[in-house]
């Protein structure tokens, strides 16, 4: 496998599918034309220039830097998030938010089923550690393959109430949380798995694997946020 064009195709397949997310939201919201291609013009400048980011802050080899403070997580991952917050809040009563078919945003979170099949791979290349992976302690994989199921029984079959959403996505970002302590730890407190624990890869830093920390995992965090005001935002929740 190439793993090189594995990362990038996920990545360019999920920009894709927010794009599609997004434009859906903006074309059901605004019925003047120049609001849309304004709103449009914004949401594909605003991906593309955080890619262009990535790839440039990778180029210089700071992300490959694993001494403490972590700058992969100072200069992509803090950011991404402070990002999130300001957005959801500044947007959390706006009526694009509800324009967005609900079951969308719980299916997104199975790509990290993809995301955690490359991390298999990437271990057996010898650019990442089993620690964060589900050969280690990671079991985002099993999380990530129950959205189907959540998606097809809360809103679909209409079987199981929505707050068993707003549950999921809460419990989504537990194990986002997990994931982090898991690589912060390995990376900086190894002797916590054992005197044996071999030090944590610095290829990881590279580009296209800083698309992970970079923005496959703030967008999943992005997403479960915005499913969260979406669904608290819902008169009738159950």
């Amino acid at each position: 496998m190439n793993l090189k064009l594995a990362y990038l195709g996920l990545t360019l397949l999920m920009i894709g599918i927010l794009m599609f997310i997004g434009s859906t939201a903006i074309n059901k919201t605004f019925s003047d034309r120049k609001k849309r291609a304004g709103n449009l013009t914004i949401l594909v400048l605003g991906l593309l220039a955080w890619q262009v980011y990535i790839y440039m802050l990778a180029r210089t080899g700071v992300t490959q830097d694993l001494s403490f403070p972590p700058k992969f997580a100072l200069l992509l991952i803090i950011p991404a998030f402070i990002f999130t917050g300001i957005f959801i809040v500044k947007n959390r009563k706006n009526a694009w938010i509800h324009n967005i078919p609900p079951h969308w945003l719980i299916y997104y979170q199975t790509f990290r089923v993809g995301i955690e099949t490359l991390f298999v791979f990437t271990v057996a290349a010898g650019m990442l550690h089993p620690n964060v992976t589900i050969e280690g302690y990671n079991y985002d994989m099993v999380f990530a393959c129950t959205a189907p199921i959540i998606g097809l029984l809360v809103f679909q079959f209409k079987t199981v109430s929505k707050k068993m959403a707003l549950l999921w996505n809460y419990l989504g970002l537990a194990v986002i949380a997990v994931i982090i302590f898991l690589f912060i730890s390995t990376i900086y407190y190894p002797q916590m798995y054992g005197a044996d624990t071999a030090p944590f890869p610095t290829a990881f830093g590279m580009y296209p694997y800083v698309l992970v920390p970079g923005f496959l995992m703030p967008s999943a965090v992005f997403v479960h946020a915005l499913s969260i005001v979406q669904l608290s935002g819902n008169k009738d929740p159950d």
